[in-house]
């Protein structure tokens, strides 16, 4: 098959798996990505992401990895929410979200397609292939930004001026040597909108992200208390945060998600912070089930859950608090004695001490949740 026919027969078999865009890059088309990555690693940007720093070289260099592969296919998969994305921020009783976790966990939607897809372009080309879809040291926004499935913002992330900001990355490596579909420029212009609704200016220039500070990266990847001068910051956002997404002016091109098992399940959308604070570990694993919520696990999410509820001004969820002084997980223990300084007054606080004291949290505890 000549490699335009190909081609076409692939974007074909693509949509019909459910994705919404397909490009291709040379395997050497990101020279810069290692210089770029060890600036990141360098500034301790990456915070307790360790497994960054330990597959640097082949994160960077896509020939490192599998020194066999040619072209990369590149992927996008529409993941857009059918509500403002933001809605949570306006009920602080509510839980925010992040749009991409409202459902089923993508790796697993996306990697049985890229399976797919590569069988099917093995079937008529012939070739070695390997698929990728954020589980491997595989840098995909540059890649991306190389095929021309769209541009790394200001915020790091990539926009398309077809599909906003809200898409999913996949990759196919293959040892064909495939065209190259070009390079996407950069549509940022002046705008900052992105780095203007950082809650906690994790952006310390456009285009760089200190993940330290990012609300995403405290929620999900960040184990132990959340650092003090971001828990107010934090809102009512329990699992990632979307608002340098949402800000985008390009997703005003975009539209909602058409694959069903990406469309946000309405007990997910802005769920109370009273049905959530009270979940056990059982319970949480129900109702998280195939979920990618469900992998941070029962303590950090509960610790996520009572720092919202500190900021949620409800009087109503101080028993529940209450009842997590006694938790078994320290982390979570602490979170709920900060949860109380915010709601009761210190008079209120002080009597529940004196009342529980011999389940108090310890000293450790209270020295990382003190402040």
């Amino acid at each position: 098959m000549n490699p335009e026919r190909l081609l076409k027969a692939l974007r074909e078999r693509a949509q019909n798996l459910g994705f919404d865009g397909l490009k291709i890059a040379s395997a050497n088309s990101i020279p810069e990505a290692p210089e770029r990555l060890k600036q990141f690693l360098d500034a301790g940007h990456h915070g307790s992401m360790g497994w960054m720093a330990e597959t640097a070289e082949r994160r960077g260099d896509p020939q490192v990895l599998w020194p066999e592969v040619s072209s990369v296919i590149m992927l996008a998969m529409n993941y857009g929410p059918d509500d403002p994305a933001l809605a949570h921020l306006n009920d602080p009783k509510s839980a925010g979200i992040s749009v991409y976790a409202r459902n089923r966990d993508y790796h697993d939607i996306i990697k049985g397609r890229l399976k797919e897809l590569a069988s099917f372009l093995v079937s008529r080309a012939g070739g070695d292939v390997k698929v990728f879809v954020d589980t491997a040291p595989v840098m995909e926004k540059p890649l991306a930004e190389a095929a021309g499935l769209g541009w790394q913002g200001k915020h790091t992330n990539l926009v398309s001026r077809k599909l906003g900001s809200w898409f999913f990355l996949g990759s196919i490596f293959t040892t064909l040597e495939l065209p190259a579909s070009g390079v996407e420029v950069d549509h940022c212009g002046t705008c900052t909108a992105c780095l203007e609704s950082c809650p906690t200016n994790a952006f310390p220039a456009p285009y760089q992200l200190d993940a330290r500070r990012c609300i995403s990266y405290l929620t999900i990847e960040h184990a132990g208390p959340i650092p003090p001068e971001f828990r107010k910051p934090m809102g009512n956002r329990i699992y990632g945060c979307d608002d340098c997404l949402a800000a985008c002016p390009w997703n005003k091109f975009a539209s909602s998600a058409r694959e069903a098992k990406l469309i946000a399940r309405d007990d997910l959308k802005q769920p109370k912070l009273s049905d959530l604070i009270g979940l056990d570990d059982p319970a949480f694993r129900k109702l998280f089930s195939g979920s990618p919520i469900k992998r941070i696990g029962r303590n950090r999410f509960l610790r996520n859950v009572l720092i919202a509820a500190g900021n949620s001004d409800d009087q109503n969820l101080l028993p529940a608090i209450q009842e997590h002084l006694d938790d078994e997980d320290p982390t979570v223990r602490g979170a709920a004695v900060w949860a109380l300084t915010q709601l009761a007054s210190a008079c209120a606080v002080e009597a529940e001490r004196c009342k529980r004291s011999t389940t108090e949290p310890d000293a450790s505890v209270r020295s990382e949740w003190a402040a």
